[in-house]
This record gives structure tokens, sequence and C-alpha cells, in this order.
């Protein structure tokens, strides 16, 4: 009797939203992705003082970003086997190397180098950094992801001040300040790692009880599953797409078009991540209130006029225009994890590997290709291109509702 009292307990207490572990995960992922920010932050600097092309600073973005996208979905596979919570800070410790590595490098194939070692920090990072903020949630899973992954769209928003801040006056080697965000970052999840462990103790104790759901799941994926899975990925394609070719060029367009110098574009671009992350907190609660499929499909559809009529537009409207699309695109950030994670239950580090892993992936790939086509056929047709890509949001029609989604899994 004692026993089934305990577990009553602690079940009562997981239905609880510690929003103090919430709020640490959510500033070291802010602190992970700003130091990711100073990459494409750097690129108008490394393009004039090592002269490289569009196609070579595509290459550093992919060499990021893939290590990452590549290596997220396998460390979620083993988490999820085996949950590690000193990964954390393991691999906050490979980004600091590398963001110093990456101050001092002399030539493009180091610049190459370290930034795979910061990739690698990444990929360690996020899955379980999602799996933390999952098991923080309580019942308000929605808000507790928007909280978690609204630090990291925050970091990255940080991008252009710490361009016009740090990188434009001091150049390459201002880079090296990043060291002591990491090592703070690094500090932080030590906290969060004991923390994790003590909370995974009671759910090895709640897990001796059979789990339907996990269940369900060892028995394979049905094929209805399969193909929303596979089409929730795919508007995470088209979305980061989008956010890639913004992120990465946007200020060169800024300055062909409107004449601006790097540190008004970083204005504009400072603009559309901040709105973008203040999107994405906003995103989980809409989505627990009205709907993860709604916020999916509204969040595509809406911006994709916005995103169409950017590059045809004077400065002052284009400003507007960003400050709508980051906030409206970006909403359904992190309801695709959590629509993912809900559509495969008790795969929490997988799911989470392959939304914001494969965000980051195909984020590379765009990159590539993107920096390819400003090179043959001009920047500001590149930009017109890209806006027509959210259109694909239409898409979302196909999914499975929320109701159809917890009918599979009940």
């Amino acid at each position: 009797m004692s026993n089934t009292a305990a577990i009553a307990r602690t079940m009562a207490q997981n239905r609880e939203t510690s929003y103090k572990i919430l709020f640490i995960i959510g500033v070291c992922h802010l602190l992970n992705d700003s130091i990711q920010a100073i990459i494409p932050a750097m690129f108008p600097i490394l393009e004039k003082s090592m002269g490289l092309s569009f196609t070579q600073l595509g290459l550093i973005a992919f060499a990021l970003n893939m290590v990452s996208s590549i290596l997220q979905p396998v460390i979620g596979m083993v988490t999820d086997k085996k949950p590690m919570p000193f990964a954390l800070p393991i691999g906050l410790t490979f980004t600091l190397c590398g963001v110093l590595g990456l101050a001092l490098a002399p030539r493009f194939e180091w610049i190459v180098l370290s930034v795979l070692f910061i990739g690698l920090g990444s990929a360690i990072f996020h899955p379980e950094g999602s799996r933390v903020a999952y098991l923080a949630a309580g019942s308000r899973r929605g808000l507790a992801q928007s909280i978690y992954q609204v630090g990291g769209n925050s970091g990255q928003a940080m991008a252009p001040l710490i361009t016009a801040l740090i990188l434009v006056p001091l150049g390459q080697i201002g880079a090296a300040w990043f060291t002591a965000v990491a090592a703070v970052a690094v500090g932080l999840l030590l906290y969060i790692a004991f923390w994790y462990a003590k909370t995974l103790e009671t759910h090895n104790a709640l897990q001796k009880k059979p789990n339907k759901k996990e269940s369900a799941n060892q028995k394979g994926l049905s094929k209805a599953i399969w193909f929303s899975l596979v089409l929730i990925l795919f508007l995470i394609f088209a979305r980061s797409w989008y956010i890639s070719g913004m992120t990465n060029y946007y200020a060169f367009y800024t300055i062909e078009t409107y004449s601006f110098s790097i540190k008004q574009s970083q204005i504009f671009l400072f603009t559309f991540l901040v709105a973008g992350a203040l999107g994405t907190f906003f995103g989980g609660p809409l989505a627990d209130r009205f709907g993860k499929k709604l916020i999916i499909f509204l969040s595509m559809i809406i911006s994709a006029p916005l995103t169409i009529l950017i590059p045809f537009v004077p400065p002052f409207a284009a400003f507007i225009l960003l400050l709508l699309t980051g906030f409206i695109l970006m909403s359904s950030f992190s309801v695709t994890v959590v629509y993912a994670q809900e559509l495969v239950p008790g795969k929490i580090g997988t799911m989470a590997g392959l939304t914001v892993g494969l965000a980051f992936g195909m984020g590379a790939i765009g990159s590539i290709v993107i920096g390819y086509l400003a090179d043959r056929i001009g920047i500001s047709n590149t930009m017109i291109l890209t806006g027509f890509l959210p259109l694909l949001g239409l898409l979302t029609l196909l999914l499975p509702s929320d109701q159809k989604v917890n009918e599979w899994n009940s």
C-alpha cells in the first residue's frame, strides 16, 4: 500500500510543471545557439577578410549543420535507451573548443574543422535538452517546449547584434569572447545534469510498470504514422530552407538592393529573428489550446504571402513584413517537435533529434543550394525564389488531427 501511495505521489508531481528547470534549460539553449549564431554572423566579415565565395560560405554552414543533423537523431536514439544526463555539459565543452578554434583559424579549412566541433556539441545538447524540457513539462508540453525552444531562437536572434557590436569592430578574433559564454553554459548544465539524474531515478521506478504506449511502439509504427512523420519532416524542410536563406544571405540582399552597410543589414535580420523567437514562445501555448495541426497550418499559410512580398517592397515595408513573417512562421517551431513526440511516444530524444536536427540538416543543404543559386543567378532572384517555400505548408492539411494522433496512442 505504501509503494502504491509513493507512485501516486510521484505521478502527481510529474504532472506539475517545473518552471525553474525550464528557465535554466532555456537559458542554456540561448547560450548554446548564440554561439552557433556567430558562424553565419561572421559571413560578411569572412567574405571580406578571406575572400570567400558564397559557395564557400554555404560549405561552412553545411559543415556546422550537417554534423549536427546527422548526429542528433543518433544521439537521441542512444539516449532513449540509456539517458545520459552528463552528456549535456560534455557537449558544451566540445562547443567551447570549437569557438576558440574559430577565433584563431588562419584558413578556410581550419574554420570548417572548428565548426565541426561546434556542430558536435550542438548534436549532443539538443536531444538531451529537449528531454529535460519534456521531463519538466508536466501536463503543459507545448508551453514547456516553447520555453526551451525560445531560448534557442533568442540565441540565434542575437547574431546581428553580435556582428554589429563585437565582430565588426574586433573581426574574427572577437569570436573568442564566446568561450566565456560556453563556460557559463557548462556550469549551468552541470546543475541540470544532477537534477536530470535524480529525476531519472523516479522515472525508472515508474517504468517498472508496463507502459502501454511504449509497448505499442515496440510492435512497430503503422503506415499512417510513418506517412505523418515523413510529412511533418517535409514541412520542417520547407520552413528551414526559408529560414536558412534569410539567416545566411538576406544581409547580402539588403546591402546590394538597399545599399545598406553591414550594421544596417543586421538590424533588419535582428528584427526577423527576434520576432521569430517571440513567435516560438507563443506558438506552444496556442497549440495546447487550439491544437498542434491548426497552428502548424496557419503559421505557414499566413506567412506565405508575406515572404513572397518581402523582396519587392521598399526598406520600411520590408522591416514590417520581416517582423510579421518571423513571428508567424516560427510560431510552429516548438509545435512540430511536440507533434512528432506525441506521434511516436516513448521516443522523446529520437523525435527531438529528428525534428530539430532535421531543421539544422535541411538548413545545411539549403545553405549550399541557396549559396550556389546566389552565385549563379544573383542574390535578388534567389531571395525571390525562397519566398515561395512557405506555400508548401498546404500539405499540413494531409496531417492527422490531434484527436486522431491521441486515438492511435490510447
